[in-house]
């Protein structure tokens, strides 16, 4: 199993259409196979200026392989991601053995 989990700011102000926009579109996201239990979360953390995260699973490599190399994934990354996102970062998990 990987966990793929992303905490991002967007460019958008807080609370406007745009953000909206933006979260309700990356839902499409859940839709590709091999994502099992994608969430949208809110990051409340005082200790980084991070406002949203996406976690999702793969059951293993090739599945997550698949998502990344995915037309709607690439499409959303280039179309949506590159030039909304201010600022992000990634992790992915795997269970310790």
């Amino acid at each position: 199993m990987i966990r793929h989990t992303v905490v991002f700011r967007l460019k958008h102000p807080k609370g406007s259409a745009a953000e909206k926009k933006f979260l309700s579109d990356a839902n499409l996201l859940a839709s590709i196979p091999g994502v099992q239990a994608f969430e949208q979360l809110r990051q409340v953390s005082p200790k980084n200026d991070y406002h949203f995260g996406f976690s999702m699973e793969f059951a293993d490599q090739k599945a997550y392989s698949g998502y990344n190399d995915h037309p709607d994934h690439v499409a959303f990354v280039r179309d949506r991601w590159i030039p909304e996102v201010e600022k992000f970062l990634e992790i992915d998990y795997v269970p310790l053995a």
